[in-house]
């Protein structure tokens, strides 16, 4: 194999490891909501949280971010020269 090509398959699973970092992070966090089975009928219960969730802030996926930029910039640089 040609070494730009390991290149790019090195980016491709940068990319994708960021991205099932970045997922299994944001499942790993928990619960979005207090809802539980049995206060559907409470009036105003929702899925939705009260507040904005802070799993989904770039301090706690920030190595996601850095995989993903770091596979991304591997793939374009290889395929522009």
């Amino acid at each position: 194999m040609d070494s730009s090509i390991v290149l790019i398959w090195i980016g491709a699973l940068l990319i994708l490891c960021g991205v099932v970092y970045g997922a299994a992070q944001a499942l790993r966090a928990g619960r979005l909501s207090d809802a539980r089975r049995g206060q559907a009928s409470r009036k105003g219960a929702s899925l939705e949280p009260q507040q904005s969730p802070r799993s989904f802030s770039f301090k706690t996926h920030w190595p996601a971010f850095v995989m993903i930029l770091l596979g991304g910039i591997l793939i374009f640089t290889e395929t522009a020269f």
